[in-house]
């Protein structure tokens, strides 16, 4: 087929410590269902028919200079260290240099076993393929870091997970498939060479001005910040802040059982299997710190001077704090039409989430219809919501665009988890409309193009649950 990409393929060419070697396992009867041709374009990808797309992203063919790897890494899940993951079910096909010289993985997620798959079957079932092509390239529409989906292939294959569902694969791309476990796993096993070389690695490639893993933990860490606070915004959970999901690199990675919120609450949980709250929407700067202190930890091991080295990464960590609250109050403050936040804002914030949460006003909707009359209509304590509101229009009368800016940073439309699942399940019986009615109205979120997706659930409608599908 025509097909083109400028491989350039650097992770590769690291020592087989990092990776192990090994080609996607062919497919029954690969079926191209969505493909980004815009991204495509970005990466320099020249695309051919819809079938040779399906063979090269459903992993029957390996594109020319190519070089497929699965990663290793490690991770803490839930809090607890698994010594050895890595790719179980993900294959680097290889690297690319965008249209803005920025290099770009691409992997194929549910390409088949690899050496860390630890007994599964290396596949993915439609479901979740969707769901994660649908989250990621409404994220990017948000203008918040993200992977990107490139690909969805069906594979005319069954997979079991209790029972006989859809195969698909998934094209994702990143910055990197760096993640904190990348460095755990060799902090570990005391492989301080390998650790030292997957630092320097990291630097070249993401921080090429840091002098040194603890200028690499600082710029990290600054990332995680940012991207904790643009989540939050947003009403997004992510559902497994595990280290293996961390990317250094600062995008949203790994779309799980993650779930945006209709009805606002701090505890919010969506992750079937985060039966503990420690994922909870609110406690995701908590766990961004803690993933940053196991990062650190790892990173540790290869210093010289390792009281010093510790000081100075002790002194980054406490940093966090502060660093995710002013990217929240800025965050936040847009999202109320203040454009510079300042003494008072805070709380002023704070007050208008506490209502929401006292009233379970939809977080979306209220953000949005604030400044309008229809404001006050989701809360069923109206008057406490005009005292709020009173406080409000005194101070963004000193706020000449208050008006553009709260429409900037509050959307209109948000992926919705019952429309999630009713674009899955329209799927899974072969009709792809819903999809591509979520994917034209989430690409241009900040503007109302389809009434109907920005409505919250009917009680019937609410899907409390999500799953990571593997």
């Amino acid at each position: 087929m025509d097909f083109k990409a400028s491989f350039d393929n650097t992770f590769a060419r690291l020592p087989d410590a990092f990776f192990t070697r090994v080609t996607p396992t062919p497919v029954k009867a690969p079926r191209l269902l969505a493909f980004n041709f815009d991204l495509a374009k970005e990466l320099g990808i020249e695309t051919g028919d819809a079938d040779g797309l399906a063979a090269i992203f459903g992993g029957n063919e390996v594109p020319q200079n190519a070089t497929p790897l699965a990663q290793l890494y490690a991770g803490h899940q839930f809090g607890n260290y698994t010594a050895k993951l890595g790719d179980g079910r993900a294959i680097l096909l290889g690297e690319v240099l965008d249209s803005n010289g920025i290099r770009r993985d691409i992997q194929l997620k549910g390409a088949g076993r690899t050496p860390y798959s630890r007994g599964g079957d290396g596949r993915a079932w439609l479901g979740p393929v969707l769901r994660e092509y649908v989250m990621s390239e409404a994220m990017h529409a948000l203008g918040i870091p993200t992977t990107r989906a490139l690909a969805a292939v069906a594979t005319g294959e069954d997979i079991y997970r209790e029972i006989a569902l859809p195969g698909a694969v998934l094209t994702r791309v990143a910055t990197s498939h760096l993640r904190v476990g990348s460095f755990q796993v060799f902090a570990h096993r005391a492989q301080v060479e390998e650790l030292a070389q997957l630092t320097a690695y990291a630097i070249a490639r993401h921080d090429p001005e840091a002098e040194g893993p603890m200028d690499l933990l600082r710029a990290v860490c600054a990332r995680q910040a940012e991207l904790v606070a643009a989540w939050m915004s947003v009403g997004f959970i992510h559902g497994v802040m595990n280290t293996d999901n961390c990317s250094i690199s600062g995008e949203t990675i790994d779309y799980g059982p993650c779930a945006f919120m209709d009805d606002f609450h701090m505890g919010r949980v969506f992750s079937s299997i985060d039966r503990q709250g420690r994922y909870a929407f609110g406690n995701q700067p908590n766990m961004a710190i803690w993933n940053m202190a196991q990062f650190a930890t790892a990173l540790l091991q290869q210093m010289d001077d390792k009281d010093s080295a510790v000081d100075e990464a002790t002194a980054i960590i406490h940093a966090m704090p502060d660093q995710i609250e002013a990217a929240w109050l800025e965050r936040f403050a847009a999202k109320i039409g203040i454009a510079a936040p300042r003494e008072g804002d805070t709380v002023l914030v704070q007050n208008l989430l506490d209502l929401m949460q006292k009233d379970g006003a939809d977080f979306t909707n209220t953000f949005r219809a604030l400044g309008t009359d229809s404001a006050r209509d989701q809360f069923s304590d109206r008057d406490a919501f005009d005292v709020w509101a009173r406080a409000h229009q005194l101070r963004i009368a000193q706020e000449p665009d208050a008006p553009a800016v709260m429409a900037a940073a509050n959307p209109a439309v948000i992926p919705r988890n019952h429309r999630m699942e009713q674009m899955i399940q329209a799927a899974v019986a072969g009709d792809m409309a819903p999809f591509e009615r979520l994917m034209k109205a989430l690409a241009t979120p900040y503007v109302e193009t389809d009434a109907e997706l920005s409505k919250p659930p009917a009680p019937s409608e609410v899907i409390p649950a999500t799953f990571c599908g593997t």
